[in-house]
């Protein structure tokens, strides 16, 4: 319990800061090409009439000369529909495609993937909007000289945009100092877990070789991701790929969205684990193990609390010995996040500001993300004799949106 936090912060700050060293610490220039090559711009949307018609307005005028902008309206049950109809005169380069039932985001993406023109295609969640240059900095590893004809995909940057509540305060840090720490922790000693599906590109032979995204699996980004890494393509992080986006400001909300993630990553182990066993795979070995354990530490966690309460409820004595190790990771998480804000500052001026928030991250999220694992275990273990269907969705907790200007 007390060491694998430690270790993998250790790991996590040592990579991100190798990747800082060697690929960020110089500001590069912006990428160009004559011509720019096409891109289809694709946001799946169901049950968006509150955010839909400000990220399509935001997506129609991004500073870059050749994309278009295809929006999948998923069997919307609200005013989504009515909305799209008023912004196909209102903007130009929007298509929509209507798809009468939903089935979930990954057949929306499945049904748009056949109407895009580009070979690069970027997917983005309908209530986040792209930092104007986002396109370029995407767009331009799948054309590097010498490496570019690989890569198979491009995850971006996300941020936070509300930013009112405690909740949402302490998951501004958590993109920054967790997240965007071990992806490109990652990129130096293994490959990604997973892209972050808010907002990434892919090359469209890359997706059509792999077999598309799985519509039945809870996260369609984590599954697409393993695919594309199991047939050898590969997959990058680029942090200057900016994309703001909401998130859950009440407990239940965060709960629904983190039992999400978890279950999905457990349902894409249990699906293609069996495929790892072969010399070629071995890049995808730290990341299966990293994930493996920390399903075994999140069990811990949840034993050892449970036993710990109930002694103290039983004999009023403290063990100061827990509580001592939990100052170290709290220091140790402080670091982290110090660290991170300090990469992330060229990309948000004044973001060092929220940095006082990350001391509530141990407090609520190591007992929430653990409990919310082991949760999903259980509801994984249960369901796995049941025949599979579409992974339908609905629209998440979000808050007000508060985008800092880009």
């Amino acid at each position: 319990m007390f060491y694998y936090p430690l270790v993998m912060s250790v790991v996590w700050l040592v990579g991100a800061v190798y990747f800082y060293y060697r690929r960020e610490r110089r500001p590069q220039p912006v990428w160009t090409a004559d011509p720019m090559p096409l891109v289809s711009l694709v946001v799946p949307a169901h049950n968006e009439a509150d955010h839909i018609a400000e990220t399509v307005r935001h997506m129609a005028h991004l500073d870059y000369p050749n994309y278009e902008l295809i929006v999948v309206d998923d069997g919307s049950t609200d005013d989504t529909p009515e909305i799209l109809k008023q912004l196909l005169g209102e903007v130009g380069r929007l298509r929509v495609i209507r798809c009468a039932v939903n089935r979930g985001k990954a057949h929306a993406l499945n049904a748009a993937l056949l109407a895009t023109g580009g070979e690069v295609v970027v997917t983005v969640d309908a209530d986040a909007v792209l930092d104007s240059r986002a396109l370029h900095y995407l767009v331009s590893h799948f054309y590097r000289p010498g490496s570019g004809e690989r890569v198979g995909a491009v995850t971006g940057n996300p941020r936070v945009r509300n930013r009112s509540s405690l909740l949402a305060k302490i998951q501004l840090v958590e993109y920054a100092s967790i997240i965007g720490l071990i992806k490109r922790s990652q990129r130096v000693w293994g490959k990604l877990m997973t892209v972050s599906g808010v907002v990434v590109a892919f090359r469209k032979r890359a997706l059509v070789d792999s077999g598309l995204w799985d519509t039945d699996l809870m996260t369609e980004d984590i599954g697409v991701t393993w695919k594309l890494e199991q047939r050898f393509w590969d997959v990058r992080y680029e942090p200057r790929a900016l994309c703001w986006m909401l998130v859950p400001e009440t407990v239940a909300g965060l709960w629904a969205q983190r039992l999400r993630w978890a279950e999905g990553g457990l349902q894409v182990v249990d699906r293609y684990w069996r495929g790892l066993f072969h010399w070629r795979q071995r890049r995808l070995w730290p990341v299966v193990l990293e994930h493996l354990v920390s399903l075994v530490w999140s069990l811990a966690w949840v034993l050892i609390t449970v036993v710990l309460v109930g002694r103290m409820l039983a004999t009023g004595v403290y063990f100061i010995p827990i509580v001592s190790m939990g100052a170290y990771l709290a220091v140790l998480s402080l670091v982290q996040a110090g660290v991170a804000l300090f990469m992330e500052r060229r990309y948000e001026p004044g973001i060092a500001r929220y940095y006082w928030w990350s001391v509530w991250y141990p407090a609520v999220y190591w007992f929430i993300n653990a409990f919310v694992v082991v949760y999903a275990l259980g509801r994984l273990v249960l369901r796995r004799s049941r025949p599979r269907g579409y992974a339908v969705w609905t629209s998440p907790d979000r808050g007000l949106p508060e985008r800092p200007a880009s």
